[in-house]
């Protein structure tokens, strides 16, 4: 993940792989060799033909199959130990054979989130908005969606790597809204390509890095939407309370609604049994502000990573516990 960045910098919005993907990758000297010319080729070559398995085996089974596997060699990596480590921080109440077994499922939402990859736009094809609660795709809070959309404002939509955290974005275009989002590219430029070709439905990707702020404060003032992912670790960020500890996390929502008095929506992805889903949109949320009626940024993102907070605490195997997200 990227730490080495301005809050208003950070790789906060739709990851170009899965959060946690780049990092679960063994510590020892074969690591270094997927970071030559040669290497980094080769396993973009080796994640088409695995995407392109997935696309021949189906959905249901290559899903299945690469969250049994993940389920198996997640132990060996180092990100085992930490996640284990963070859970039983969070939840000191939970025996150990439950936190075990959270961190099992973890692994699998994973692997299937990059199965997902494969099907992404069959996936998105699939939504009905006229089918709230059925079909492969149910979908609360679309009303809130079409409001934003229809009421002419900027807006802002949170989320965090719960579930499948792509469906959310690749929704929000297809019911018109056009949606900025920041992001960190893959180190390996092969596999960006890959991903990209894969994925349609972020209407503008801005890298994060020198320049970024300025390009989401222009992109808010002309209308557009802002896609944020804020429950990763921000080195330079600042502590936000965090299941009861400081977490150095992004501030990003709350100085944009202060500058910008614009609306803040959440926004998630479930993912439910028998490979389908349930994506949740929230209302505006009614952001705390200060005695002279601007928005408080710090209460604010108090606010809304106390609502990532809640979601997480619903679906614990359902988020990455495998990054050191308390490291201060």
């Amino acid at each position: 993940m990227s730490e080495q960045t301005s809050p208003l910098t950070l790789n906060s919005g739709v990851p170009s792989t899965p959060a946690g993907a780049d990092d679960a990758l063994p510590q020892s000297k074969s690591r270094k060799l997927f970071d030559t010319p040669t290497g980094q080729r080769t396993v973009a070559w080796l994640m088409h033909v695995l995407f392109e398995a997935c696309r021949l085996t189906g959905r249901r089974f290559s899903s299945r199959f690469q969250a049994d596997f993940a389920r198996e060699v997640g132990p060996f990596f180092r990100e085992h130990r930490i996640a284990l480590e963070n859970l039983a921080l969070a939840f000191p109440e939970k025996p150990a054979e439950e936190r075990a077994q959270i961190l099992s499922n973890v692994w699998a939402n994973l692997a299937r989130t990059m199965n997902d990859y494969a099907f992404l736009r069959e996936l998105v094809a699939a939504f009905d908005p006229a089918r709230p609660d059925g079909g492969l795709l149910e979908h609360h809070g679309i009303e809130h969606v079409f409001a934003l959309r229809d009421s002419g404002r900027p807006g802002i939509i949170f989320g965090a790597h719960v579930g499948n955290w792509e469906l959310a974005a690749a929704v929000g275009r297809t019911l018109g809204i056009p949606i900025t989002a920041l992001y960190r590219p893959p180190a390996n430029p092969h596999i960006a390509e890959e991903i990209e070709r894969r994925r349609a439905f972020v209407d503008r990707l801005v890298v994060s890095g020198r320049g970024a702020a300025l390009q989401v404060a222009a992109a808010l003032q002309s209308g557009r939407h802002i896609g944020v992912i804020i429950d990763q670790r921000l080195q330079e960020g600042v502590p936000i309370p965090f299941f009861g500890r400081p977490a150095m996390s992004n501030p990003i929502v709350g100085i944009l609604a202060r500058l910008f008095d614009c609306p803040v929506h959440s926004a998630r992805t479930i993912r439910l049994p028998g490979g389908r889903f349930r994506l949740e949109f929230s209302p505006p949320l009614d952001l705390p502000r200060d005695k002279k009626g601007r928005v408080d940024a710090d209460a604010a993102n108090r606010m809304v990573h106390g609502i990532v907070e809640d979601w997480v605490r619903e679906y614990p195997d359902q988020w990455l516990w495998l990054h050191d997200r308390w490291k201060m």
